[in-house]
C-alpha cells in the first residue's frame, strides 16, 4: 500500500513538473482600446521636396562682350525694368548716331527730289495746255511728261531710302539693347557671375555656363516634390497637403496641389516618380523661406472622424490583430481596415471599442494564441 502511494505521489510530481514546463508563459504586453478619431489616407514624397521661388530667372545676355558696368549687388532688391549690367557698346552707339544722321540726310533728299517732281509735273501740265492750244509741239510735251515721271520715281525712291534709314536705326537700337540686362520682374539678385572688364559669353546649346545674374522672388514660394509612380493615380489637383520643413521642425503648414506633372521622371538608379507642385495656403503668414529648403509633403487622399481607429503598428499583415481578453488570454482577430496611414488605421469591422488590442505584438517574437499575458502599466487609451 505504501508503495502504491509512493508511486502515485511520484506520478503527480512528474505531471506537475511537465505542466509547469509546458504551461503558457505569462508575458507583458502593451494594449489600447479603440476610439473614434481622425483617420487619414495619405501619400508622402519619396525623396525630399524643394522650396521653389514663384519666379526665378537665371539671366544671360544674348550676345558676348566685355562687361562695362554692373549696376546691382547680390542681395539687392530690384524693380521690373531696372538695369542690372551692360556690355561695352561704344561701337554700337556710333552705329546708332550714323543711322540717325542717315535719316536726316534721307529726309532732306526726299524733300528735295519730291519738290523737283512736283515742279516737273506742273511743267508737264502747262505744256499739255499749250499743245491743246497749238502753241507748243507734242515732242516737247512728251519730254516734259517723261521728266515728270522720272522725278516722281526719284521722289518715291528717296522715300524708300528714308524708310530704309529708319529700319537701320531700329536694327542698331535692337542690337544695342542686347548689351543691356534688365530685370524681367520685381525680385532679389541672388548671384552675380562676372566682374567689370571680364568677357561674358552666352551659353551655346548643350553647354551649361553660369548665368550672368540669378534673379528670384523672395515673397512668394511653392513646393516641388516627387511622388512614387504607384501613388500617382490616387492624387488630383486641389487635394489638401500637410507640409513640414527641416528648417522649421516645430511647425506644420497647409497647402494644396496646384499641378501634377504629365509625365514620369525616369532617372537612372532611382525610383520612377511624378513631380507635384504644391501651393501654400497663406503665403503672407509664412516665416522667411529660402529657395532650396528641403521639405516633406503629406497629401491627404481622404479622411474620417466617425469610425474607430487603432495604431497602424498593431495590425499584422493588414489582416488581423491580437486581442487580450478578459481572462488575460491572447486571441487572434481578423479585421477589415479602411483608411490607413503610418500612424492610425480605420477599423470597419472585427473589433469593438471594448476590446483590448495588443499594439506591440509585432515586436514580440514568441507571441501565441492562447498564451497568458498581462497589460503593462503604461498601456493607455489612444
Amino acid at each position: 500500500m505504501v508503495k502504491k502511494i509512493a508511486v502515485i505521489i511520484i506520478l503527480i510530481t512528474i505531471a506537475i513538473f511537465i505542466w509547469q514546463i509546458n504551461k503558457p508563459s505569462n508575458i507583458v504586453v502593451d494594449v489600447t482600446t479603440l476610439s473614434s478619431g481622425l483617420t487619414e489616407a495619405t501619400v508622402v514624397n519619396t525623396r525630399a521636396g524643394t522650396i521653389t521661388a514663384c519666379q526665378r530667372s537665371k539671366l544671360a545676355l544674348a550676345i558676348g562682350g566685355q562687361i562695362a558696368a554692373i549696376h546691382v549687388k547680390e542681395g539687392q532688391k530690384v524693380k521690373q525694368g531696372d538695369a542690372l549690367l551692360n556690355l561695352w557698346n561704344d561701337d554700337l552707339k556710333a552705329n546708332i548716331n550714323f543711322a540717325k544722321a542717315s535719316i536726316i540726310a534721307a529726309d532732306f533728299e526726299q524733300k528735295s527730289l519730291c519738290i523737283i517732281a512736283q515742279s516737273d509735273q506742273r511743267e508737264a501740265v502747262r505744256l499739255k495746255n499749250l499743245v491743246a492750244k497749238k502753241l507748243s509741239s507734242q515732242g516737247q510735251l512728251d519730254l516734259a511728261q517723261a521728266k515728270a515721271n522720272a522725278s516722281k520715281a526719284a521722289c518715291t525712291a528717296a522715300n524708300a531710302r528714308w524708310q530704309q534709314s529708319q529700319a537701320l536705326l531700329a536694327q542698331n537700337q535692337a542690337i544695342i539693347e542686347k548689351t543691356y540686362l534688365t530685370a524681367p520682374f520685381d525680385g532679389t539678385v541672388a548671384q552675380i557671375s562676372g566682374e567689370v572688364g571680364e568677357f561674358s559669353t552666352p551659353s551655346p546649346p548643350g553647354v551649361a555656363t553660369p548665368p550672368a545674374i540669378d534673379l528670384l522672388t523672395t515673397h512668394c514660394h511653392y513646393i516641388e516634390a516627387p511622388i512614387d509612380e504607384v501613388d500617382a493615380g490616387k492624387i488630383s489637383v486641389g487635394m489638401p497637403v500637410r507640409i513640414t520643413l527641416d528648417a522649421f521642425r516645430e511647425q506644420v503648414f497647409n497647402g494644396k496641389i496646384r499641378r501634377i506633372a504629365p509625365y514620369v521622371q525616369d532617372y537612372a538608379k532611382q525610383a520612377r516618380t511624378v513631380t507635384v507642385e504644391v501651393d501654400f495656403n497663406q503665403q503672407e503668414q509664412l516665416p522667411k523661406l529660402l529657395a532650396g529648403y528641403s521639405v516633406d509633403v503629406e497629401i491627404i487622399l481622404a479622411s474620417s472622424t466617425e469610425n474607430l481607429r487603432i495604431p497602424t503598428d498593431a495590425i499584422i499583415d493588414n489582416q488581423f490583430v491580437y486581442i487580450l481578453n478578459e481572462q488575460g488570454v491572447i486571441e487572434k482577430r481578423a479585421i477589415t481596415i479602411g483608411l490607413t496611414n503610418w500612424q492610425f488605421s480605420e477599423v470597419i469591422q472585427g473589433v469593438t471599442n471594448k476590446d483590448r488590442v495588443i499594439i506591440n505584438a509585432a515586436s514580440i517574437s514568441d507571441i501565441k494564441v492562447g498564451q497568458l499575458a498581462s497589460a503593462s502599466s503604461k498601456s493607455a487609451k489612444e
